[in-house]
Order: structure tokens, then sequence, then C-alpha cells
């Protein structure tokens, strides 16, 4: 945590360097000696300081750092920055004449090396009641489409992908309040970062087709117990920055942690997401349970149910409804840098509006082996299969065809 917040600190210390000098300057001038040998704190923690004649150099170092600490206000101290790079590259087997990745969005691009994105993070968390804190992240990146709000982007390749602030009110265990543009809740997988990175490096059909990414709004969480927490939210719905109708989103999260290695999480939205209208009104339900089975071996089930009330593309003034089910293994041996994370998942579009093609059946298989060196580097090779019950997948001829395979690696770097 420190080295973040120094990070984040670097401009502030540098600007400071002139008062310790000044300061220093002055303390001589005045001819005083101390007779302590380390600085001392006031009532409120502040560090008070005194000129004194310094017999090392290591006793003016500790000196100069109070100093620059003592110059820079409380709220400054508490800022952090972290960082995030992702870099991939993916193979397609039936080498399409678009290059493009059939049911992909965040590695779409065939047979392209790509910079994914990069992120720059700066927060000043909250942990306890009467905090208050914010928290910005600025992406950069080729993998960026699918997670940009409608209504606010930094243009085809940039995003503000979060941008809120928060405060512990001081009711009970702490009500927290999240007001702005934040990640969804929903899903077992993540719009990748310095906090959190998959196991597998593409993303599961549920992340792309089943649920929303982004909402701007505000949300409340409170736990009742260290093992049941409630979060509810109001937004202006999938994904928008700017409301498309007139009406909002509501929507919120149960979590459960019945015991130490299992835990539940019950997430569930609902509201009109058409453009210019408050019907079709929309609902999603998901589902997310993970386990610790033992040291080495990890299990992870996602299941997804939306319905869009007479949005059906496939036969008129029916409901769209679309369902899937996603099962994770990771296996990472002990005392080792290794990991292995397996991926197999069926997605079902009854209704044509979530895949575009009608009504179909999608499924994956997914291998990704990874490798960490050190703290702050992963790299991910990976091997997946994709097949649907009817050809949607382009070829090197432009025949479609029912599967796809694709062959990827990914380098991720994390501060």
């Amino acid at each position: 945590m420190e080295r973040h917040r120094s990070a984040a600190l670097g401009l502030l210390l540098a600007l400071t360097t002139a008062t310790v000098a000044t300061a220093q300057s002055t303390e001589s001038s005045t001819g005083t000696a101390n007779a302590a040998t380390k600085p001392a704190s006031d009532s409120a923690g502040k560090v008070t300081l005194a000129a004194k004649p310094f017999s090392d150099s290591a006793a003016k170092a500790a000196y100069d750092s109070a100093l620059i600490a003592n110059a820079i206000p409380a709220f400054f101290r508490d800022i952090q920055a972290n960082a995030f790079v992702s870099f991939g590259d993916t193979y397609n087997l039936n080498s399409p004449t678009d290059q493009l990745n059939g049911l992909r969005f965040f590695d779409n691009r065939a047979n392209s090396m790509g910079l994914d994105g990069a992120e720059l993070v700066v927060q000043k968390p909250v942990s306890k009641a009467g905090d208050a804190g914010f928290r910005v992240d600025l992406v950069a990146g080729t993998a960026l489409a699918k997670a940009q709000a409608s209504g606010l982007n930094l243009g085809t390749s940039g995003d503000l992908q979060q941008a809120f602030f928060s405060y512990i009110a001081p009711a009970g265990t702490g009500l927290r309040f999240d007001i702005g543009k934040f990640v969804t809740s929903m899903g077992y997988e993540l719009i990748e970062g310095y906090d959190g990175y998959n196991t597998n490096y593409s993303r599961s059909l549920l992340f792309n087709y089943a649920i929303p990414l982004t909402h701007t709004g505000v949300k409340a969480t409170y736990a009742f117990s260290p093992k049941v927490s409630l979060m509810g939210i109001i937004a202006n719905g999938w994904d928008n920055a700017i409301d498309n109708n007139a009406s909002k989103s509501v929507g919120g999260m149960l979590t459960i942690l019945p015991a130490a290695p299992v835990a539940l999480y019950f997430n569930y939205m609902g509201g009109p997401e058409k453009a210019d209208t408050n019907g079709f009104v929309r609902h999603v339900f998901d589902f997310v349970g993970t386990v610790k089975v033992s040291d080495v071996l990890s299990l992870a089930l996602n299941a997804d149910y939306g319905i869009e009330q007479g949005a059906s593309l496939v036969k008129a003034d029916d409901d769209a409804v679309w369902s899937g089910v996603a099962g994770y293994a990771t296996i990472t041996p002990p005392a080792s840098p290794f990991s292995l994370g397996l991926r197999l998942e069926t997605f079902k579009d009854d209704g044509g509006t979530r895949l575009g093609f009608g009504k179909v059946r999608a499924n994956e298989f997914t291998i990704t082996p990874a490798w960490k060196f050190g703290k702050n580097f992963v790299v991910r090779p990976e091997v997946r299969y994709d097949w649907v019950d009817q050809p949607i997948f382009n070829d090197d001829n432009g025949t479609l065809k029912k599967s796809q395979g694709t062959i990827g690696v990914n380098a991720i770097f994390v501060y």
C-alpha cells in the first residue's frame, strides 16, 4: 500500500523539497539546539519539529523525511496510484477474412498483436465509518468498445471506466455510498485492472452477452454481519452514462459467506433499457458461487437468466429470453508460479437479441495456463474452442462455419 501512495505523492514530495530547504535554513539561523534525537508528535498526531545539529547523515535524512511528511496535507497522504497494462495476440485457426474473432469483444482482433488496455487508477480508499474518498480509472487500448458507456467515452480507444466518490456513514457497521460511474457487481469475470484479472485471457459468453458491465448512479452497501451483506443500486441502466429513457433501473446484490471456503453472490437488475421508451422492461438474474476445495483446486459457477418483455426478434411480441451457465476450475500447485485455468460454458439466446443470429445456442471450452514472474508480471497462453448450432463464424474463403478455434497469448503488468 505504501509504495502505491508514494507513487501518487511523488509530485507533491518534489514540490515540498523547497519547504524542507527553507525550514532547515531558518532553523540553522536561530542557532537553537535540541537534545532530542527524533521528531516528537503533538496530540493530533502531527510531527513537531525542532532545529538541531546533525552528527550523522542518517539522522539528517530522517529529519528531512519528517519535514516533508509534515508539509503534505493529511488528505493527500492517503491517495494512492496504481497501474495495469495488458498486451496480447490471438491467432484464429479459421483465418477469417474480416480478421475478427466471432463472439468476442475484449480479444476480438484475429491474427493481430494489440495493446488490450493500459489503466491508471488514482484513488483515496475508504474503510471505516466517517471516511470519504474517491476513485478514478482512466483506460486506453484496443479492447475497450464493449466496456464504454453510452454518452461517456474518450474516443474509440479511451475510456473513463470508473469515476465515483464514496462515503461510509456512521450507521451500524457502516453504510457505504458510492456515487458516480462504476463497474457492475454481476458476473464471475471482471473488466481487468490492477485490483483484479481473470484466470482466462478471453472473456466468457456470459460476460460478453448476458449482463451489463458498468452503471452510472448510486449504490449503497451494508454488512449485517461478517457473513451477510446487501447492496442496492439505482442507475441509468445497462452501460448508460446518460439515460436513454425516462425511467431508472434498480437492482442489488446479496452476498452470503456460509463457511470459510464457500462464497455465494445473488445479483438482480431490472428496468427499461431501450431508447425513448419505458416499455420493454428488462430483467436479469445473476448467480456466482465459489468454493476453495483445497490449496490446489478452486471451483466456481456462474449462471444467468435474462428476459426483456415483448422484445423478441424471433417471434413478434414474444419476450426475449437468454440464459447460460459457466463452470470454472483453477489448479494452483503449492509454492509454484504456475496455474491452470479451465472454463466450460453454454449460452442460449432464444429471442435473438443478445448474439444477433436469431435463436441460437453457443458453447465454448477454454484452457489457460499462466506463469507469474515476481509480484507484478503474468504471462497467459490460451487455447479456446467455440461451437454453435448454426454457422456464424467466417473462414478464409468467407464461408460460414459452426466452429472456431483460437490460440492466444497475453502478458499483463500490475502495479
